[in-house]
This record gives structure tokens, C-alpha cells and sequence, in this order.
């Protein structure tokens, strides 16, 4: 069984799933994904990829120069995109069975709540 991914790993995953890219890209995407709740600073970014290159999960797919700085684009691996999907199930079960007992305890869950 593996480890459940921190917020940040999974959503920078889930940002790299649709498409390479680079570091301000993925920065942007994260925010959009959790509506504004995450907000990861370049260092921590950087260190999670970092982290995740050496796991296997993502890997460098191209580099340019634009305005004289190096532009380096990330894209997710297969054992990445499996990672990910692995996780997505674990946290749709989670949520499930809590919808399931707020239900049964009487809760009303809002609008897009968990089945």
C-alpha cells in the first residue's frame, strides 16, 4: 500500500496529467484546481519536483530560453499518471463513506458534495 500523497503533490500531479508544463504554468494551475486555496511559492515547487523526478513521477520534457532565462517544461510519467489515478480512487472511497455516514447521521451535504 502507498503512502497518500500530500495536497500539493497530488495537485501538482494533476496539473502536469493534461499537458507539459513549466514552472509558472503548473504555479497558475494549482491555484485554478483549488480555487485559490493553494498558493505554493517557486521554492516548494521546486523542491516537489525535484522529489517527484527522483521517484519517477515526472520527468523534464523539453527546456527553451526565453528572454535569456532557461524555461524548463515538466510532464507527468506513466508511474506518475498511475500514482495519481491510485490516489484519485483512494480519496473518491474516503469520501464516499463519509458522505455516507454525514447521510446517515442526518447531515445534508451542499451542492457537489460527494456522493
Amino acid at each position: 500500500m502507498t503512502e497518500a500523497l500530500r495536497e500539493p503533490t497530488f495537485l501538482i500531479l494533476t496539473a502536469l496529467a493534461e499537458q507539459p508544463q513549466h514552472g509558472y504554468g503548473v504555479l497558475e494551475d494549482v491555484r485554478g484546481i483549488s480555487e485559490g486555496r493553494v498558493n505554493l511559492r517557486a521554492g516548494t515547487l521546486y523542491a516537489v519536483l525535484d522529489r517527484l523526478r527522483a521517484e519517477g513521477l515526472v520527468e523534464v520534457d523539453r527546456e527553451e530560453i526565453v528572454q535569456s532565462r532557461l524555461r524548463r517544461y515538466y510532464r507527468i510519467t506513466g508511474l506518475g499518471a498511475q500514482r495519481l489515478a491510485d490516489e484519485v480512487v483512494r480519496l473518491r472511497r474516503n469520501a464516499t463513506a463519509a458522505s455516507a455516514r454525514l447521510r446517515n447521521s442526518g447531515v445534508v451535504l451542499p451542492e457537489g458534495g460527494a456522493a
